[in-house]
């Protein structure tokens, strides 16, 4: 990887902005595309220290618009497609932006890395789109099923890659990682908020259903999943999976978390923070043995480290007051 030319659309974002911090380490020369707005804002890019950002050139636009997109991919090597809305309580009132940001943006990178040449093309897509899992673990011939308007996105925006792959033989590879979490995620996620309130004090926990199961995934590992797939050529023109094989309930996992900060906290289900029934996926269990059997990449940080660490990045007092913690982040 050393010296290859590297762009990461949505690089201000969670997954994005470590997966710039890892290339930079990896040797790469790295563009971080941003999404363009009247405060010059470059999300968690901002909160580098000087001498990494330094290292990284930053273009700032929107993937929707083709030209923009364009300028940013032309001289990269691979190209990493993390830029997407994903928040899937908006989705339900706001389905048109989401067609417009994870299809049409997606659209416009693959055309994109087409006619520029592009080594390789890594699309982000996500464990959403298997949605209630049928049997598990959960591996590549899942059937896919659209119990949101954001996984139905996702799920148009990998066939439109592969469709790329197949009629243009585009180098591209799908990376379908399962529930990531870490420093940096939004409070739309059930571990900030579920960290965030227990540091600001409360003692009841306001969540949504406790019965679902997620397989959970600290951000590093999945950054070396990524990486591991741009490396590997007979990962070309698949869809693979990145997660740990484990599963937890959303009631064990806050339940680990307010022991970690507030064993004398309480749990309070709202239906406010309830998904509708038909749209909740349930059990999500990853078959990570593709990407096993391809890269060799197994995870290295377990739930109960990663959640130590994340729960130290939140302690910090600049980090915490970021965070709109007493209200149902959408």
């Amino acid at each position: 990887m050393r010296d290859k030319k590297a762009l990461v659309t949505g690089a201000d974002g969670f997954i994005g902005s470590h997966l710039v911090e890892t290339l930079i380490k990896e040797g790469c020369r790295v563009r971080a595309f941003t999404y363009y707005n009247s405060f010059n804002s470059w999300g968690w890019l901002d909160t580098f220290p000087r001498e990494i950002l330094n290292e990284v050139e930053v273009f700032a636009g929107d993937v929707r618009d083709p030209n923009g997109v364009r300028t940013a991919v032309r001289d990269m090597d691979l190209v990493f497609h993390l830029a997407a809305l994903i928040g899937i309580p908006y989705s339900y009132h706001s389905p048109d932006s989401y067609i417009d940001t994870n299809i049409r943006g997606t659209m416009n990178v693959l055309q994109a890395c087409k006619d520029l040449g592009t080594e390789r093309t890594i699309v982000t897509s996500t464990s959403e789109v298997y949605g209630t899992a049928q049997r598990v673990p959960i591996n590549e011939k899942h059937p896919l099923q659209g119990q949101s308007p954001y996984s139905a996105t996702k799920i148009s925006a990998d066939k439109i890659s592969e469709s790329f792959h197949r009629s243009f033989n585009l180098p591209v590879i799908t990376a379908r990682p399962f529930n990531t979490y870490g420093p940096r995620q939004s409070a739309r996620a059930v571990i900030p908020t579920i960290i965030t309130q227990l540091l600001s004090g409360c003692g009841e926990i306001r969540l949504g259903s406790l019965t679902p199961t997620r397989d959970l995934n600290y951000v590093q590992d999945i950054c070396n999943g990524f990486i591991a797939l741009a490396r590997c050529e007979k990962a070309i023109g698949r869809e693979i999976n990145i997660g740990s094989g484990h599963e937890i309930s959303v009631g064990d996992l806050a339940n680990m978390i307010i022991g970690q900060i507030n064993p004398n906290a309480k749990i309070i289900a709202t239906d406010e923070r309830k998904r509708p029934a038909d749209s909740e996926v349930e059990r999500l269990l990853c078959d990570n043995s593709l990407i096993k059997k391809l890269t060799g990449w197994t995870p290295s940080v377990s739930l109960e480290e990663g959640i130590k660490r994340t729960i130290q990045w939140f302690k910090e007092t600049k980090n915490l007051d970021r965070y709109k913690w007493d209200i149902y982040n959408v």
